[in-house]
């Protein structure tokens, strides 16, 4: 079977079962989706697409002739921006979730869901016209052009870099897209959610904050899913998780890959079925939320050690912004040091109205391993210890180190275990022995810096 409608059509479905094509097109124009192409024969494939513009293309795992699978790679290769949908029987989730790393967007597995199909197809012909929408401005950064640059008015920004970043939030606010942010610890990931909330559709509903390293297996369900009364001794009420607290608004989950190996399946489910049992329930409810998650570690090295979620890694990061680290957009570090000097000046109450030129030209070359949240913290106490009109380096000297070329040397002739050991506790002298902000600064769990520093207690054993 081969049905190409007279009617431009930015949607096409390749499958061998006939019946399946003809339900699939009556599910999506009684939707008011465009009537799709439907193509029976995989081996035309290549030349019916190249001959259409489609934008959206939904293709059956198992077929005779060419697999789905094939054909999903050579799509990605000659016309990468159409988005693809692998439709898969129940016993092949492993092989869609395989595709999904070639470049699929999403898959469906059979017998398909009438309501899923019409929202995955929407979400997806949205990715499509949201990505081509942003290959449109990707070379022209500028702030000047953000539609609402009122919202960003408390996110310091000078670098184009962060241009970029704007525009992605911009750009990615309006949709009903989970978004992933990647960045290191400091670098105002949850500032960026905020906004992203601020200028989305739910910005009337609630926002909603977690950070994952603070839960523990044994708490997780009853804090994220809640309970009804009686579900467990002490239970004398009922509670909402944070997914139903975050109804029709935002929840934003920090350090995400914190969350236990073992509890990323029972999230997978909530986030993929939009629903949810309270412990100690039988009773199904509907969550109607947006989540926005970020991390400060590599993930893509997180899931090849097999610590996250292919899958849910997959349902989460339906669009990925990247906040790049404050030593690689300098155009920002001065902007925001002045900033700084304007709230912890006024917090003090002192006079200081400027950066002397060598302290600003100290700050410019420094490489912030605590990005922001550290300059931040370098200024303010830097005000403590002024006290004149000026902030100079004599205030800062200290919080900020200035090492020779000798010192270089010398730090770089060091054993890496040695170098890391001097850098954390360097840290955590930094932010005053506070544990929690020391572990944001170096970018890892909390649970991780305690097991380093119980480690730093132990001498290391004698050779034989």
């Amino acid at each position: 079977m081969e049905s190409i409608p007279k009617r431009k059509t930015p949607i096409a479905i390749v499958d061998d079962d006939v019946g399946l094509l003809l339900s699939m097109r009556a599910t999506m124009v009684s939707s008011g989706l465009p009537e799709p192409a439907l193509i029976s024969d995989s081996r035309r494939v290549m030349e019916i697409i190249r001959t259409n513009d489609f934008h959206l293309m939904l293709l059956d795992l198992l077929m005779p002739s060419v697999s789905g699978m094939e054909l999903l790679q050579k799509i990605k290769e000659e016309l990468p921006d159409i988005e693809c949908i692998i439709i898969t029987a129940v016993d092949d989730v492993d092989s869609a979730v395989q595709a999904m790393k070639f470049g699929a967007y999403d898959y469906l597995v059979k017998p398909i869901n009438s309501e899923k199909l019409v929202i995955t197809v929407n979400r997806a012909l949205e990715r499509y016209h949201l990505r081509n929408k942003l290959a449109l401005f990707e070379r022209h950064q500028s702030f000047d052009t953000l539609k609402q640059p009122s919202a960003f008015q408390y996110m310091v920004a000078r670098d184009p870099s962060m241009a970029m970043v704007f525009h992605q939030m911009e750009i990615a606010a309006p949709t009903e897209y989970n978004v992933f942010l990647t960045g290191e610890s400091g670098t105002g990931k949850e500032m960026v959610a905020r906004i992203i909330h601020t200028l989305s559709n739910r910005s009337s509903g609630a926002f909603m904050a977690v950070n994952m390293a603070s839960f523990s297996r044994s708490l997780f369900e009853d804090d994220f899913f809640g309970h009804v009364k009686g579900a467990y001794t002490g239970a004398a009420d009922e509670k909402k998780g944070f997914f139903e607290a975050a109804q029709g608004g935002t929840l934003f989950l920090d350090e995400i890959t914190e969350l236990d190996p073992g509890l990323q399946g029972k999230m997978l489910r909530v986030v993929q079925e939009r629903e949810l049992y309270r412990l100690g329930s039988t009773e199904s409810r509907n969550i109607d939320i947006r989540i926005i998650s970020a991390t400060n570690t590599d993930i893509d090295e997180t899931i090849r050690k097999g610590l996250f979620r292919k899958d849910l890694f997959f349902r989460l990061n339906m669009f990925h912004i990247h906040i790049p680290p404050l030593r690689e957009r300098k155009g920002d570090i001065l902007p925001l040091a002045h900033h700084f000097l304007a709230i912890h000046g006024q917090k003090n109450k002192k006079e200081i109205k400027s950066i002397d030129t060598d302290l600003c030209d100290l700050l410019l070359h420094y490489s912030y391993p605590g990005n922001v949240r550290e300059l931040e913290n370098i200024i303010a106490k830097a005000v403590l210890l002024e006290s004149g009109p000026t902030l100079t380096v004599s205030s800062a000297r200290e919080l900020v180190p200035d090492r020779d070329r000798s010192g270089e040397k010398e730090e770089s002739l060091m054993s890496l275990e040695d170098l890391e050991k001097r850098h954390i506790l360097h840290v955590l002298e930094a932010m005053e022995q506070n544990r929690t902000k020391a572990a944001r600064v170096l970018g890892i769990g909390l649970r991780t810096l305690q097991r380093k520093l119980k480690e730093f207690e132990t001498p290391p054993h004698a050779p034989n």
